[in-house]
């Protein structure tokens, strides 16, 4: 799915776990769109610099901010952050920070569990919590979830897929809860995408390429084209898009 460019000039987004993958690609194209950008990261600081000197090429603002969405202090703190380095405001928020983890049921220990439940849920809940208390009308909530809300081919994904799962009640909870001050939320699934750290040439690739009706890995770019329409949307909340090339189908 791909959109016309969203006209997105003087507003401020934070993309958390934006150094890399759909992350990175999502902020350069809001930054395209007129936008300026704040990205998170963890380990990734090389490539938050370098999605941050990608976004000022294009003559927007950006900063790159450390800040770990599995921990309850930062997750929220990178907000306040992020509008402080960008002019006070926030208008876009992006929760694309996660942590997969598959294996079989019985072998998941519960520190996984934990880290897993604190990134992909809680972290995601604070983040939007602080944002909502700082959006005027006009603020967006996006969230990335997973094609495996959709469906679940196999086993070894129950806790990750638990965990997206999770966002899309949430999603709908905040666009109920912020549709009267005329803020919306969002989620957006991906399918089998070509990143560093799913590569389309790697060794499970075949397979999950196989799983789709297009028979092939989408790019990050085409989940960001996504994400930059609802940015940009001004009626559409408390919905999911797939970008899955028919995973579900």
């Amino acid at each position: 799915m791909t959109f016309s460019n969203s006209d997105l000039s003087g507003k401020v987004a934070l993309v958390t776990g934006g150094s890399r993958g759909i992350g990175a690609a999502t902020a350069v194209r809001l930054a395209r769109g007129g936008a300026d950008v704040a990205v998170t990261y963890v380990r990734g600081k090389e490539g938050a610099e370098e999605v941050v000197g990608t976004v000022r090429a294009l003559g927007r603002r950006a900063v790159a901010l450390r800040a770990d969405s599995g921990d309850p202090e930062e997750a929220a703190g990178a907000v306040g952050l992020a509008a402080e380095a960008l002019g006070g405001r926030l208008d876009v928020l992006v929760n694309n920070a996660g942590v997969g983890v598959l294996g079989p049921l019985e072998s998941l220990p519960l520190a996984e569990v934990d880290r897993v439940l604190a990134v992909n849920v809680r972290g995601v809940f604070l983040a939007s919590q602080a944002a909502a208390a700082r959006m005027e009308s006009g603020g967006r909530i996006i969230t990335v979830g997973t094609c495996l809300t959709q469906r679940v081919p196999g086993p070894g994904g129950t806790l990750y897929a638990m965990s997206k799962s999770a966002l899309v009640g949430l999603t709908k909870a905040l666009a109920r809860e912020l549709g009267a001050r005329g803020i919306t939320a969002n989620v957006v699934h991906p399918g089998p995408t070509d990143t560093d750290m799913n590569p389309a040439d790697g060794p499970y690739a075949a397979g999950q390429a196989e799983l789709t009706a297009l028979g092939r890995f989408g790019t990050a770019a085409e989940v960001a084209s996504t994400v930059a329409y609802l940015a940009g949307a001004d009626y559409v909340t408390g919905a999911e898009f797939v970008v899955d090339g028919g995973h579900a189908a």
